[in-house]
């Protein structure tokens, strides 16, 4: 089963810069995006064979997140049952018969810092929904979960301490919740790699410098991990600010 996850930051520009050709082309089972930037009725999307749950932001030309699956789900749930955080259209949830597989648009930290007293509260409410699906099934999270981990996943990690993505707090949230049972599955393959981002930003030409992030991610728990059969970052497509990133499972 191919898993794909994508930031597409905002939908409508990435569909004038080839979307369906690398969504044809990338061939997944579940294809998840985060960053729609969309409302209902902006855009209509012919996939066939694939079935379209989409979770918008009531703040308009904001985050969202879409699944398109070609298995049809047992159940489909939006957000995560808590009141202050599920607002902006940023969690997705498909049961399947062997696992929860969960989308998320993690937030931003926001410049000097000013969204990261709400990113820990975010956090914490997040791990306790994705613990209490685990009890039940094994679960795959996948999405832009907006922290480069470690220093190996950015370029420039000394310039960038304490900067949104890479502070102590958000980092710390991200070893938190893979020690409470969660595998990174391109860690889980390439422990060593370094230069492989799937986010860059659009200034100084940092892609064509590589001067890049790895935020984006498919984390699985660990009853799934023998599962796996490869973890993959598309750095070759060019429709966002990110590249989709890949899961195969069996």
């Amino acid at each position: 089963m191919k898993l794909v996850s994508w930031n597409v930051n905002g939908l409508r520009a990435c569909v004038q810069k080839n979307f369906m050709e690398d969504f044809k082309k990338l061939d997944a089972d579940v294809f998840c995006l985060q960053e729609t930037k969309l409302q209902e009725g902006q855009i209509d999307l012919d996939l066939p064979g694939y079935e379209q749950y989409w979770n918008y932001a009531e703040k308009k030309g904001y985050s969202g997140t879409a699944v398109f699956t070609k298995k049809t789900p047992l159940s489909v749930t939006y957000g995560i049952g808590v009141e202050e955080h599920d607002h902006e259209g940023r969690v997705i949830t498909l049961e399947f018969e062997e696992f929860y597989l969960v989308t998320v648009y993690t937030p931003n930290s926001q410049n000097e810092l000013k969204r990261l007293d709400y990113r820990m509260e975010w956090e914490n409410a997040f791990r306790a929904y994705l613990l209490a699906l685990k009890e039940k099934k094994g679960v795959i999270v996948c999405g832009d979960m907006n922290v480069a981990h470690k220093e190996i996943d950015l370029k420039n990690p000394k310039t960038n301490r304490q900067n949104a993505g890479f502070t102590d707090e958000e980092r710390a949230k991200m070893t938190e919740l893979l020690d409470s049972g969660f595998v990174d599955s391109f860690r889980y393959f390439y422990p060593d790699a370094e230069g492989i981002y799937s986010w860059w930003s659009y200034r100084f030409q940092a892609r064509a410098k590589n001067a890049g992030w790895r935020i984006d991610y498919f984390l699985v728990s660990e009853e799934l991990a023998e599962r796996m059969d490869s973890a993959s970052i598309h750095t070759d497509i060019l429709g966002s600010d990110h590249c989709p990133v890949e899961l195969q499972i069996h």
